[in-house]
């Protein structure tokens, strides 16, 4: 088993058929089928099935270590040029889309003046889709909402967050200044799904306060949820990161009002990693640089308070 063998599965997956791994691998398609082929002999399994161009069971296990690897040797790479006192690479990092809005911008700029030769790459998702990345190696660290169950990833609490109503003016809830839980259940809201670290404790919180939270909608997607409560679709119940700073200070006319939520505990957000293996050099530096700027980003964040 050698590393082309890996590479040509790991690109037959990612690209769906022998002839797009070949082009993606600026080889021609012969080359790649051969690695395919030994890499099968070797293991006594088949790994891609010909007619549809997809991977077996067996295959789905092999590319997910075969990307482990590559990201190892990504990483080995880095490291020994670390040695050097020259760190480079690359670094990925996922970031719930709330957060990003107030986060990427500082950290990128950070990141440039202080590692110029590290590639940021950043994913903008949700925390359901962030975290199998991050078990996969796929992403070096996430910025998510917490809290995380899984053994095979550490989680470390960035900061905390209120959480609050967005309501549109001509809804109910917007003639108040503040609410309860008993009068939010009152009303068909906006929210993410069963199964989303939010949702779960939102519901969780409303379970003690003895009522029951019913939806107009449910999306998994914070900033679309806040999206759709802006444009008048609904009221929603949201941290304080997904209403915007410019909107919350405009003077203009608006046409939604902020109403603050008693009763509910403030969200968590927290830096996840895995468990196991070594963060590469460029890795280790975004981690440093991140917790960096949260401690002084947050401050300037309404309704947002650091760790």
């Amino acid at each position: 088993m050698d590393l082309r063998q890996l590479g040509a599965l790991v690109a037959v997956a990612d690209h769906r058929s022998f002839s797009a791994a070949a082009r993606s691998l600026h080889t021609v398609q012969s080359n790649v089928s051969t690695h395919v082929a030994r890499l099968e002999r070797e293991l006594g399994v088949t790994l891609v099935d010909r007619a549809t161009g997809t991977l077996t069971a067996e295959g789905e296990a092999v590319v997910s270590r075969g990307r482990r690897i590559q990201l190892e040797l990504e990483a080995l790479v880095a490291d020994v040029a670390a040695v050097n006192s020259e760190i480079t690479g690359v670094a990925r990092v996922g970031v719930i889309g709330t957060t990003a809005r107030w986060l990427v911008p500082p950290l990128l700029e950070a990141m440039a003046v202080e590692y110029p030769l590290v590639r940021v790459v950043v994913v903008d998702a949700t925390t359901t889709s962030l975290l199998p990345q991050v078990h996969s190696g796929q992403l070096d660290l996430a910025v998510l909402a917490l809290p995380v169950h899984d053994p095979d990833v550490d989680s470390d609490l960035l900061f905390e967050e209120e959480l609050l109503v967005i309501a549109p003016l001509d809804h109910p809830l917007a003639a108040e200044e503040r609410v309860t839980l008993a009068q939010l259940a009152e009303h068909d809201l906006l929210l993410e799904p069963p199964g989303t670290a939010f949702r779960d404790d939102l519901d969780a919180q409303a379970s003690v306060a003895g009522v029951t939270l019913t939806t107009k909608a449910e999306v998994d997607g914070m900033r679309l949820v806040a999206s759709l409560a802006f444009e008048g679709f609904g009221a929603a119940v949201l941290p304080a990161s997904a209403a915007p700073r410019l909107l919350a200070n405009s003077t203009g006319p608006q046409t939604w009002k902020i109403v603050g939520v008693d009763g509910l505990t403030r969200r968590s957000v927290g830096l996840v990693r895995r468990r196991r293996g070594l963060p590469s050099a460029p890795a280790r530096a975004l981690t440093e640089v991140l917790r960096r700027t949260i401690a002084t980003e947050a401050e300037h964040q309404p309704g947002i308070f650091g760790a």
